[in-house]
Order: C-alpha cells, then structure tokens, then sequence
C-alpha cells in the first residue's frame, strides 16, 4: 500500500467488503490503532464510538470478519476493507447491514484469472499450470475438450461432487485457454452482454 491513512481529524469509515463477492458488507469507523489491529491480528477491528473502545467484530457473536487487505482513498481519508466474514455481518442476523444477501464468489474468478497469468509469466517447474503453457496452446485446447467430455459424462449421472469437480476442472482449463489466446474473461462476457441487449 503506497497511501497512508489521515487520522489526524481523528476517525475514518471504513467500508467493508467482500473479498470474493464484492458486497459492501457494513461501515464502520476505525482509528489508527484499530487499522494497525485489524491488519496484525487479521480480524477486522473498529473503534466503537458507544462503547469508546477498539471493538473487535464478532468478539461476542462469532461473526468475524477476517482481513485479507485494504485500500485508501484518493483523498486519505476513508478505508476499504477487504475480509471474509464467518457469517452473518449485521447484528439483526442479515448478510449485510442493508438486508442484502451475500451470496456467490464470482470475483474469485478474477483473482484466479491472475494466479493463471502469473504462472504464465513467471514459471514454475512445480506448478501445473506452467506445464500446460510450456506444452503450449494445442495441449491446452484437447486439455478443455477432454475436461467438457468428462464434464457431460458426470452430467448423466447423479452424483453432485463428481459433476461439480469436473465443472470447476474445465472452468480451470477454460481460463488457461483464454490465457493462453491473451483473450480475457471480460471479452467473452462483453459478446454475452451484446446478445442480451440486442434481445
């Protein structure tokens, strides 16, 4: 982190979010010495302005929030926290303290998406994603199309473990692919999304 929070008028918001869902979870307000906790002690942690303390989220209910990272805003003055909570953010039992529903880790995408072009760019002799880019884009396409076969088989059956192994294996490999052609997830995303608008 190159910024520096400016606590000098005292307490800053800072929002909480979801590390792989994106969802603003709730806001808080954080000292210096409550930012220094929550990034040593990975459990997200404010100052309580009604009890006039550090107050730690969960320390009674359970319900942490557990600090991945954090970023400062263009003006120093307000904190985004990024955590996985262990369940329920609001104190009313809700996802988030807007009664939204936190659901679906589509952002770990992402975050994969950059694991698989770092393999590519920085190469590993024990990383198996390496071995695939070193064989180079045809072993990565039969890899794919074996993956959507074993995909369909698992599909005829009923066992729901297998099926979701083999789905998240070709959703994998499919990343690769797109890897390895420098086209990304966003592109394809963007040919959905002209489809839906020309319906």
């Amino acid at each position: 982190m190159n910024r520096q929070a400016d606590f000098s008028n005292g307490l800053l918001p800072a929002i909480i979010q979801d590390f792989y869902t994106g969802k603003v979870l709730m806001q808080g307000y954080m000292n210096q010495e409550a930012l220094e906790k929550t990034i040593n002690e990975k459990k997200v942690t404010f100052y309580s302005r009604s009890k006039e303390r550090l107050w730690t989220k969960g320390e009674t209910s359970e319900n942490y929030l557990n600090y991945i990272e954090h970023r400062i805003d263009c003006d120093n003055d307000a904190i985004l926290i990024k955590a996985l909570p262990d369940g329920p953010t609001c104190h009313t039992g809700d996802d988030t303290c807007w009664q939204e529903t936190n659901s679906g880790k589509v952002m770990f995408i992402q975050q994969l998406t950059e694991i698989i072009k770092d393999r590519k760019n920085n190469p590993t002799d024990a990383s198996y994603t390496t071995s695939l880019f070193k064989k180079g884009i045809n072993k990565i396409a039969q890899k794919v199309g074996e993956e959507a076969v074993e995909l369909v088989i698992e599909a005829k059956d009923d066992n729901k473990d297998l099926f979701l192994g083999e789905a998240a294996d070709l959703l994998f490999h499919y990343l690769i692919l797109l890897e390895a052609k420098e086209i990304s997830l966003d592109e394809v995303l963007e040919v959905l999304i002209k489809r839906h608008q020309s319906k």
